[in-house]
């Protein structure tokens, strides 16, 4: 039978949604213009702060009122600040890249003139007659919105507008059910840890359930580390309470009492949020003690951690939990059999915690229709790098990279061609063209020499150099190594020392065999998964990009110009247009000179290779060139210096 009271935490429930909607439609049936700014560190970064000022004061000096709402990320980072305008008389329309002085034109233009100014829009948020609905174009229309259905839709720091969308039905509905239903659904849907490892979600907490013991742990893992990866930070940003829920039923299924959110201290926008999420939870009694008048408890505590990547790793976050050094253990004991302070522990990621609140909602069966047989659900990634829109996307698994890259990304910007892409975070593999229709799902990636990770994804266009990229990840799995191991701690510093030889030109024959042999040594004598995956990035470009370790080894040449050691401006005359002086008003170190027919040379003895003469120089002349090696570069002398 059911624990609790169901008539009461039905009707508790009832009572709290009933109130969410009054509020949400009080606020949608004010009248006047509304607008709803996207706040999340994004759009921060891209100014928006200064666009709601400004929102602010035109609208005072106007004399309009207006509600300006904000709300978190949407995904589409390449876009903002993003805004949405609800005029009377017109669809809601997303506006994009809103700085201030556009804040104040669409508060003349269209509050006061009628004019939507379209060429500001990129589209309807509704479907109309009137103006393309945003789901017309492949950015929007390819995606499938499971656990960011709500980022960009409620404000992260109103708990009523996330309840009045239908947040926290799943927990009153866990609260009636027996925790082996909970189990058993999770199992059913085949949910996969989406921190990378894609362990069985279902299975984890059956096995914590199974756990000697009444005291047990709920962790939401959000230390999140990978260079260029925000999935995670986007969601507590954007839609924090989603996760709380989550954590909630776990909570519920293993009979847990104690819930950690382990957050990046570099998040402090995520910190509050989440920290803020938590205390309206307890205040509406949907966390802490006697959850909606039953016999469940539930409390939950935000850690900060303190920036370690290792710490992402589940053992080594328990002991930074415990105030200890972040440093893996040895497993088995597992965390679910014995985790913090000795305690079954259950640390589910954030992707995975938010995965479970549709799936208690609408049902195994539904989940299991998304994705693929044996990777149900959808995948979220973080696209950055060469592609027309970046930002964060959430695709079916199954979806295939060309179709993420070139459908959803909109491909390669400046009509350059595609070279690689990075699947994984640091730990993960680059892959090239030949793998683009390799369906994105836990198993597939792991054939072709990747991996799911995280979530984080680099793409890189023809001008990226393989080895420089390889010494990049390197770098950074290097510097974030723990030290507890001595195959990681001396072989990956080993091998960045390897490939720092070879970008600087001085690598050696040996240096490619050696590269192998170190990188399956790190990668099978490592204790946890930092060590055991910091190769991946330099075994797959081995594998698939050889002749560019070849090329910096034997001709000590970079093929792509990137590595500066191994490349050289110079400037074609044939091309240069005498008068022009765009790269010499660019050059930081002044190596540009004036030839004596008043065209351009460069002092190769001065030039430090930054590069900023090729971006000045105009495209209809094109004529500053990179090359490699370095003595292929035309030397053009510079004049004498006349006497006055």
């Amino acid at each position: 039978m059911p624990t609790g009271n169901p008539k009461t935490i039905d009707q508790a429930f009832k009572d709290l949604r009933e109130e969410a909607r009054t509020r949400w439609e009080e606020l949608r049936q004010t009248p006047g213009p509304k607008f709803r700014l996207g706040l999340a560190t994004c759009g921060i970064a891209s100014g928006a702060l200064n666009t709601k000022v400004a929102l602010e004061e035109t609208l005072a000096e106007r004399g309009i009122m207006a509600q300006i709402r904000t709300v978190g990320c949407m995904g589409h980072c390449y876009a903002e600040p993003l805004l949405v305008v609800e005029n009377p008389g017109f669809p809601p329309l997303l506006y994009h890249q809103v700085s201030p002085g556009k804040a104040k034109m669409i508060v003349r233009s269209f509050l006061e003139g009628g004019d939507p100014l379209f060429e500001h829009v990129l589209g309807a948020m509704e479907e109309n007659d009137m103006i393309p609905w945003i789901m017309d174009f492949p950015r929007f229309s390819n995606e499938v919105r499971v656990i960011t259905a709500l980022c960009g839709v409620v404000d992260p720091e109103e708990i009523s507008d996330y309840i009045a969308l239908g947040g926290y039905a799943a927990l009153a509905r866990a609260l009636e059910s027996e925790p082996e239903d909970l189990i058993r659904a999770v199992e059913e849907a085949g949910l996969r840890g989406r921190g990378g490892a894609g362990f069985p979600t279902g299975k984890k907490w059956r096995l914590c359930a199974q756990a000697a013991g009444k005291r047990k742990v709920v962790i939401c893992n959000a230390d999140e580390g990978d260079p260029g990866a925000y999935m995670d930070r986007t969601l507590l940003e954007s839609n924090p309470h989603q996760v709380l829920e989550g954590m909630a039923i776990c909570a519920r299924a293993v009979g847990a009492r104690r819930g950690i959110v382990y957050v990046r201290a570099e998040y402090p926008l995520a910190v509050r949020l989440i920290t803020t999420a938590v205390q309206q939870a307890e205040k509406l009694g949907l966390l802490g003690e006697s959850i909606l008048g039953g016999d469940f408890s539930f409390h939950v505590q935000v850690f900060r951690g303190s920036g370690a990547f290792v710490c992402g790793e589940e053992t080594a976050l328990l002991r930074s939990i415990e105030g200890k050094r972040g440093m893996p253990r040895h497993r088995p004991p597992f965390p679910v059999q014995e985790g913090l302070e000795g305690l079954p522990t259950v640390i589910n990621n954030v992707k995975t915690l938010a995965s479970v609140p549709p799936i208690v909602e609408k049902g195994p069966k539904w989940f299991r229709g998304v994705g693929t047989p044996r990777s149900p659900g959808t995948a979220v990634f973080s696209v950055v790098g060469d592609v027309v829109h970046p930002g964060l996307v959430e695709i079916p698994m199954g979806t295939t990279l060309r179709s993420l890259i070139f459908d959803v990304c909109g491909g390669i910007p400046r009509r350059k061609s595609f070279k690689a892409v990075q699947i994984g975070g640091p730990s993960g593999g680059c892959l090239p063209e030949d793998f683009l229709d390799t369906p994105i799902d836990f198993d597939s990636l792991v054939e072709a020499g990747a991996m799911m990770g995280s979530g984080g994804m680099v793409v890189m266009d023809e001008d990226a150099c393989m080895v420089d990229v390889a010494r990049y990840f390197l770098d950074f799995t290097q510097k974030e190594s723990c030290g507890k191991c001595t195959f990681c701690r001396i072989g990956t510093r080993q091998i960045l020392e390897i490939l720092e030889r070879m970008t600087r030109g001085e690598g050696r024959e040996e240096d490619l065999g050696l590269l192998e042999t170190l990188a399956d040594v790190v990668r099978r004598g490592s204790l946890c998964g930092l060590g055991k995956t910091a190769p991946n990035p330099v075994l797959t470009s081995l594998r698939y990009f050889r002749e560019e370790y070849e090329a910096h080894v034997r001709e000590k040449r970079c093929p792509s110009g990137t590595c500066r050691a191994l490349t050289a401006f110079y400037i074609d005359l044939d091309l240069c247009a005498r008068g022009c002086d765009a790269c010499v008003g660019c050059c930081p170190v002044e190596a540009i000179f004036t030839t004596l027919n008043r065209k351009k040379g460069i002092d190769q003895t001065l030039c430090v290779k930054c590069g900023e003469c090729v971006a000045a120089c105009p495209e209809e002349y094109n004529a500053v060139k990179k090359v490699s090696p370095p003595h292929l570069a035309p030397i053009v002398e510079r004049p004498p210096v006349q006497e006055t």
